[in-house]
């Protein structure tokens, strides 16, 4: 009978070590560690969408706590949030606990400590407040920023397939064809040109290299020819030369001076006529001997 009772003993130790360890295993899996010490507050929310057991509970983005448990308050139509915070952590009265939801669907708890000299104990209510999410803020402020664009839109695309449609762009379109053809051809005979340059350029350099040279001779020409002007007595030369323009001027004074020499022989006319006279007896006489040269030359024969 003894036997049979430690027998039945060590059985149901068994199986309470067993379910005690599987609660333990269960809470840990969760993110609970029911062994690590921890002070209990409790926070009411209107919603908890996202929040679950073992949900963190953060200040500055820094873990203090979790979510022990979460019950509903069939009375006031609120959600009781039981919440383990790190027995360290003191919280100021003034402060609250807001729901953070993130971009990926998952929530948090922030608590926003505020700034005193008194704490809250250990099992009282925190205040809460649940700040406008991203969904909000697109729902209050982007969705009617989107329905004033809207109408604009529609009139946009009705203008663009008004647009589309008009024959006068088709033909707009046809005539771009026409130029992008003409310009391929344009890019063809283009070609073709550079082509016959390239194969023209080098004659045409060659030229150009002897006329470079010819050039070069030419100047070295003119070099000689300057150094040949220099060595000339162009000093004696002008001088001669005035002196000779100096003897035109005084003689071309002399001939326009009707009282000198020259002047007077060129303006008598007297003179003109004399000359003009014995002329003519000097014609007239070479005429006469021609015609009876016996007159004037007697040729006696012994």
């Amino acid at each position: 009978m003894k036997s049979f009772f430690n027998k039945n003993v060590k059985i149901a130790l068994t199986v309470i070590v067993s379910l005690c360890l599987l609660y333990w295993g269960i809470e840990f899996l969760k993110g609970i560690n029911l062994f690590k010490p921890a002070n209990f507050y409790i926070a009411k929310f209107d919603r908890v969408d996202g929040i679950v057991e073992a949900t963190p509970i953060t200040v500055n983005g820094f873990q203090v706590g979790q979510v022990r448990e979460i019950n509903y308050d069939y009375k006031s139509n609120q959600i009781s949030v039981m919440m383990a915070m790190n027995r360290d952590l003191k919280i100021p009265v003034g402060s609250s606990v807001s729901i953070q939801s993130g971009l990926l669907g998952g929530a948090s708890m922030a608590l926003n400590l505020a700034e005193g000299g008194a704490y809250y104990k250990v099992g009282d209510e925190i205040p809460t407040f649940i700040p406008q999410g991203l969904m909000g803020k697109v729902e209050t402020e982007v969705v009617p920023e989107i329905g004033k664009i809207l109408p604009r839109v529609d009139s946009i695309v009705g203008s663009v397939n008004s647009l589309v449609g008009d024959p006068a762009l088709v033909a707009a379109i046809a005539r771009l064809d026409g130029i992008t053809a003409e310009l391929s051809r344009s890019s063809q005979q283009l070609h073709m040109l550079l082509s016959s340059l390239n194969s023209t350029v080098p004659g045409v350099m060659n030229n150009v290299n002897g006329i470079a040279n010819n050039l070069t001779g030419t100047t070295s020409n003119l070099n000689a020819f300057s150094t040949t002007l220099k060595g000339m007595p162009l000093d004696s030369t002008m001088t001669q030369i005035n002196a000779t323009i100096a003897n035109l001027n005084a003689l071309s004074q002399q001939l326009n001076n009707p009282n000198s020499s020259l002047g007077m022989l060129l303006n008598d006319k007297q003179l003109y006529t004399n000359a003009t006279n014995a002329v003519a007896t000097l014609d007239s006489l070479l005429a006469d001997i021609k015609k009876n040269p016996k007159r004037y030359i007697n040729v006696k024969v012994f």
